[in-house]
């Protein structure tokens, strides 16, 4: 691998190898801005992560399982080159519009999650992820944000061509060789291989391909990788110019970053490089481009799929509405759908694209599931309880840490509250999801696929 960067742009070979022999961790987390006292999970003089409003640098390494907080969704543990996405997204997009935002290769959630803290209320985040075994844990990171204008799909990224100029923004965290997380993730050096990098690369290309006539024209493509490969980077930025009316786009960047940036042999594309000799984080890459007119792939015409739409909801009635409105602070802000029973609200000016969406990709999650309604009475969802837009009237009760865990481990807990029914727990101050107390039993409500199994 050492071979094939020897002529990459600023790369210093021993430089590289001493970071890579050092064994020496990063750890950096970015803090959920819409949730209140997050800052409590950060040291009291955390270094900050120079392109980043809300990254920071940890001194070390916490247990982050054990913390009630991380659960909470206080924070998302990413890789702090991975958070320049932000100043990307700053750089070339007005993110005080309404806009519609793509990220098509999302699990586990930290880009999307990023990407969803910086858009308006009134823009629109799909996060999707094209292996369904992977989708799960997307869900979960995206319930734990609490937003409620996001969409997440399971697809193939040729299923976007239906949705031809629907989005304002497409990020593609493309699959890659992996070589930037070789000091993260050793086990990375062995799956490694020249031939795995051109496996990549024409994967790249197709992916690509597939979601480009989903992209607006004027709107602008960012694709990433963490591979220091050049096959897997600034050529890919060569192929995109010469197959599609697209144009790179310089970024402006503050030379005390240590950021690198490059340009491509053949098309002169301007890319990005994080070197871990040179930033505090590990490889990556990252670049972007803007969609001109008649953007259509060259020698190939693209075809929008036709599907018939998906009727799958049933109507939410007046009477359930007059139930569920006192459990949310701005109920007329929201529309609301019954999908098996369960009864998901989405913002009202969502709720053209949420049924333009449904019609044409599997949808694994929608909005916020408030929950079922049984004889009357509202049984809230856990989705409704991490949320930002549960009521503040809701009871609360708030636990030690040591409690915490044991609510996060589905383990009987004791609360002294003359309360009955149903609780919302926390931990300073953030929600942690659902009690209900009946008589002298309190039932943990937290969901089982989620507890925690370690003490």
């Amino acid at each position: 691998m050492i071979r094939s960067l020897r002529n990459v742009e600023s790369f210093d070979e021993e430089a590289f190898e001493q970071v890579h022999e050092s064994g020496k961790q990063i750890v950096s987390i970015r803090l959920n801005p819409s949730r209140k006292g997050q800052r409590s999970a950060i040291s009291d003089q955390p270094e900050k992560i120079p392109w980043s409003s809300n990254g920071y640098y940890l001194p070390q390494r916490p247990s982050f399982t054990l913390d009630p907080l991380f659960h909470a969704g206080a924070y998302y543990v990413q890789e702090a080159s991975s958070m320049f996405l932000e100043e990307v997204l700053k750089q070339t997009v007005d993110l005080a519009k309404p806009i519609k935002v793509l990220d098509l290769c999302a699990a586990p959630g930290g880009k999307s999650t990023l990407v969803q803290s910086l858009i308006s209320k009134d823009s629109l985040l799909l996060s999707n992820e094209v292996i369904k075994t992977r989708v799960n844990v997307l869900s979960e990171n995206i319930t734990k944000w609490g937003a409620a204008n996001v969409i997440v799909t399971n697809n193939d990224p040729s299923d976007f061509q239906r949705l031809e100029n629907y989005f304002d923004v497409v990020v593609v965290d493309a699959p890659c060789s992996g070589s930037g997380l070789f000091r993260k993730d050793p086990s990375a050096i062995e799956e490694w291989s020249e031939n795995n990098v051109q496996l990549c690369a024409q994967r790249q290309q197709r992916i690509l391909a597939d979601i480009f006539p989903s992209l607006k024209d004027d709107g602008i493509l960012i694709y990433s990788t963490c591979s220091y490969s050049q096959e897997e980077d600034e050529e890919i930025a060569d192929w995109l110019l010469s197959r599609f009316s697209i144009s790179s786009l310089q970024l402006s960047i503050d030379k005390a970053w240590g950021i690198v940036e490059t340009i491509s042999g053949k098309q002169k594309a301007f890319g990005y490089r994080f070197y871990p000799d040179k930033v505090k984080g590990e490889g990556f890459f990252i670049a972007a481009f803007i969609k001109r007119s008649a953007g259509i792939a060259l020698n190939k015409e693209v075809k929008s799929k036709k599907s018939k739409p998906k009727t799958n909801a049933d109507k939410v009635s007046a009477n359930e509405i007059e139930i569920f409105n006192p459990w949310l602070v701005n109920a007329d802000e929201f529309f609301f759908i019954k999908q098996n029973e369960e009864i998901i609200a989405m913002p009202v000016h969502l709720q053209e694209d949420l049924a333009k969406v449904r019609s044409v990709l599997y949808i694994k999650k929608a909005g916020v599931k408030l929950g079922t309604v049984i004889r009357d009475e509202l049984i809230p969802a856990h989705e409704l309880a991490v949320s930002n837009i549960i009521s503040p009237s809701i009871a609360r009760f708030e636990v030690d840490k040591e409690t915490a865990l044991q609510y996060l481990r589905r383990e009987e807990i004791k609360l002294g509250t003359g309360h009955k029914g149903w609780i919302l727990l926390t931990y300073q101050q953030l929600a942690l999801g659902w009690v209900k107390i009946i008589s002298s039993r309190i039932n943990n409500y937290y969901p089982r696929e989620w507890r925690i199994l370690n003490k």
